[in-house]
């Protein structure tokens, strides 16, 4: 491994981890002397890297740091574009959309020969079994989910019986042929799964819900073993 891609590596690991890690954690994992990886923070520390903490503390990288995205190994290119094509084939129009403007962004500061990487990888998404259509704008459901807004639907159960729901959703699940939305039921007062194909009369509203969606969405992963109706 050259210096530069084991720079490269040390940013990748404290991107990782949240809280300090501690040198000798650092170390193992790269498989250098805890004095190269001493010379290594310096060096990126030098190069503008927003890389905190000292020997025998730890080190932790402050969030917002980007690296320009130059740098990718084989098995990077052949999971963005894979995970690129899968997304574009989704019925979410303008997730669709920003997928293959994302791949043409990357595409466009890549050297020639990571550009011919991309255009070539020989991985490819299949037809998946035919999906579900709903009529509601999946993307006003994931600008809710980001801006922890509530939204007010009205949402037809397995049974066919309808009700008006209030909910705080907090993710988006895709499958091959539906798509889940995880959310608080003021309702019900728990937890619950909604299909988007059974959403109708769907209102965003700017009505902020009182919890954070990384604590509801850390909650909700403790119930999984737990049976949710709708």
């Amino acid at each position: 491994m050259s210096r530069s891609e084991r720079l490269l590596d040390l940013i990748q690991i404290l991107r990782r981890h949240r809280r300090p890690v501690n040198g000798l954690t650092l170390a193992r994992e790269l498989d250098v002397s805890i004095r190269t990886l001493y010379r290594d923070i310096a060096t990126l520390q030098g190069q503008g890297a927003p890389i905190e903490g000292e020997p025998g503390v730890g080190y932790v990288l402050k969030p917002g740091f980007m690296l320009p995205p130059l740098m990718f190994t084989d098995e990077e290119i052949e999971a963005i574009v894979l995970g690129s094509r899968w997304v574009a084939k989704q019925p979410d129009a303008r997730l669709s959309a920003a997928a293959a403007d994302a791949l043409a962004k990357i595409a466009a500061v890549l050297p020639d020969d990571l550009r011919e990487e991309l255009d070539t990888t020989a991985l490819l998404v299949g037809p998946g079994a035919e999906m579900t259509r709903e009529s509601v704008d999946l993307g006003a459901i994931r600008q809710s989910i980001r801006t922890e807004r509530k939204i007010e639907m009205t949402y037809q159960d397995a049974n066919g019986s309808h009700s008006r729901r209030t909910i705080w959703p907090f993710a988006l699940g895709f499958f091959d042929k539906v798509r889940v939305v995880v959310a608080w039921c003021e309702m019900r007062q728990d937890f619950r799964h909604f299909r988007t194909d059974r959403i109708s009369d769907l209102n965003a509203t700017d009505k902020r819900y009182p919890r954070r969606r990384q604590a509801m969405l850390k909650e909700w992963r403790t119930t999984l073993d737990m049976p949710k109706r709708s």
